[in-house]
Parts: C-alpha cells; structure tokens; sequence
C-alpha cells in the first residue's frame, strides 16, 4: 500500500482492487460469524473459499442464494477437526491454498498442524507469535498490538522476533517507518521489573539496524506511548512521542486483557495474524466479531500478495 492505513476498511478495498482471488481454506466453518465473512469476502471477489469441515453443517449454514453457484466455493468433507486442520496446512503445503482460517476448531489443535515439523508451515527458525492491528474510536490511526494470543511470556530473543514481525505488518499496511513502544507500566529502567532491562538491549538492536526500519524506545507507559499531551506534562523525550504504530507488551497476562478490552469498552475492530509461518494464517476467537474475521481475511490476502 502506497499510503498509510489509517482504517481498517481501507484493507479490503485495497485488495479488491487487485481483482485476484485468493484461495482460503477454511477449518470446521461451521459457525455462522466465519462463514458471514468468507462469503461476504467471496462476493466482494477477493477470496476463493475452501471449506473443510462437516458438509451438512456448513451448507444448512451458507446463504441459499451463496450455495447455489458452487462454482464460487468448494467443500470437502471432514467431521475429524484435527483431520481438517492437517488437510488445510496440507493444501497450502502443495500450492493448492493461499491462507489457513481457522473456524469452529480449538486454537491449540489447529496450530498442532501448522507447528508440525514435517508437514506444517512454520519457517526455518521462525517464533510463532501474533500480530493485530486495531482499529480504536479514541486513537487517530491503526494501533498495532503484540503478542496478546500466543507468547506467555517471551524471553528476549522472542520479543525480537515480535517486533521484527510487527515491523513488517506495519510496512505492510504502508507505514514506512513505524514508532514501537515497548511497553511497561513505568518508564524506569528497574532490576524489579527484568523486561525493562531487555528493552534497552531491543533499543540498542534497533539503534543498530537489527530490527528493521523503525524507532523504538521503551520501557514506556501507555500515555507516553499513545497520548502526545503526556508527553509534553512529564517533559519526555521519548522518539514515540504518543505518536505510537505498533505496542510491545512483556506477557500475555498484559496483552491480552488490554485487546480485549478495547473492543469490549472501547469499540475497537481488528485484523489480526499469526506470524512465523510461510504462509498466513488467520486465527481468531470464536466471539470475534464478523467484521473482524473479514478484516483478517482481508489482511491475509494482502500479505500474500505482497509476498509475490
């Protein structure tokens, strides 16, 4: 993209523009939110949807007036959802795929498949980790979060790998140099708090071209991270100057409360994938949201095609 993302919207009218459409398989779509999105996105001409998983199931569930040009999908027949997941990961292995979504199926036995040492979809030393891009009422543009569904606790070489990972979405969605705040809930370097002594190690890495074209600084709180004000009260000189892309936090315990609450209280929308893997791989909650699961199938697509 040629410009930045500043809504989320602006990702599948991008990728519609390319008039290509890209091949989802989809495991156990047998949940009404999954299939709203993966024929909402066929309709728009953007995904080719392959749907694996309990024929029944999934043709009471697709719109009547969907499933009657089957030349715009395909089903293929599998009650087994650990089955499914291998033949979706299977189908991107052989080029018959673009992306694996996951629907009605435990995170945990899906990424069995795709951390599969033979036959999954991991790359050659690659971290599995998570990276989403939210859309929040309150902030001016995308805010990209990680890692809030994968990592417990990232040691340092992980957080790296976070950061590289979010770097590259955010250049993905047009953000050519993009402002990482590492966060905490203080901006004091403390022996009490270890992560704050990994960041300035991450500082230094990033200050060294290691991490990738970005500024970074941390540790920082939420508002020197986010809210420009804040900044100017406590006299800060921090380079992220509330003016942050992309937050890094130390723990799942603190990511994934954070997301979940922008979009419980804060009306927040998101696009989000795992991250590591050759190809990508949408994953998401079964309370996400049809809109969301659009927008990570939108996402998706555009990785592909910027991995062309």
């Amino acid at each position: 993209m040629d410009h930045p993302t500043t809504k989320l919207a602006q990702i599948p009218e991008f990728v519609i523009g390319l008039k290509k459409r890209f091949r989802a398989a989809v495991v156990a779509p047998e949940d009404t939110h999954t299939l709203e999105a993966v024929v909402k996105s066929s309709r728009d001409g953007f995904i080719y949807p392959i749907l694996i998983g309990d024929s029944a199931i999934i043709s009471n569930l697709l719109p009547a007036s969907f499933a009657q040009d089957n030349s715009r999908f395909e089903i293929v027949a599998c009650t087994d959802k650990a089955e499914a997941a291998k033949l979706a990961v299977a189908m991107v292995k052989r080029g018959e795929a673009d992306i694996v979504m996951k629907g009605l199926i435990r995170t945990d036995l899906l990424l069995k498949a795709v951390l599969d040492k033979k036959k999954g979809l991991m790359k050659p030393q690659g971290v599995l980790s998570y990276v989403c891009a939210m859309e929040i009422p309150a902030y001016p543009k995308l805010l990209l979060i990680t890692d809030p569904a994968v990592l417990p606790f990232p040691n340092l070489q992980q957080k790296v790998a976070m950061a590289k990972y979010a770097v590259e979405m955010a250049h993905n969605i047009g953000i050519t140099k993009p402002k990482i705040a590492l966060m905490s809930a203080s901006e004091k370097v403390s022996p009490h708090f270890p992560n704050s002594q990994e960041y300035q190690t991450m500082c230094k890495m990033t200050n060294e071209g290691e991490i990738g074209n970005c500024i970074m600084d941390g540790p920082l709180d939420l508002f020197l991270a986010c809210n420009p004000a804040s900044v100017a009260l406590k006299g800060s000189h921090t380079p992220v100057a509330g003016d942050a892309d992309i937050l890094l936090f130390p723990s799942l315990e603190a990511s994934n409360p954070f997301y979940k609450s922008l979009m419980l209280f804060g009306g927040a929308e998101l696009a989000g994938l795992i991250s590591g893997t050759t190809h990508p791989v949408v994953v998401m909650s079964r309370s996400d949201s049809f809109k969301t699961k659009y927008y990570c199938l939108a996402l998706a697509c555009l990785l592909v095609e910027k991995s062309c």
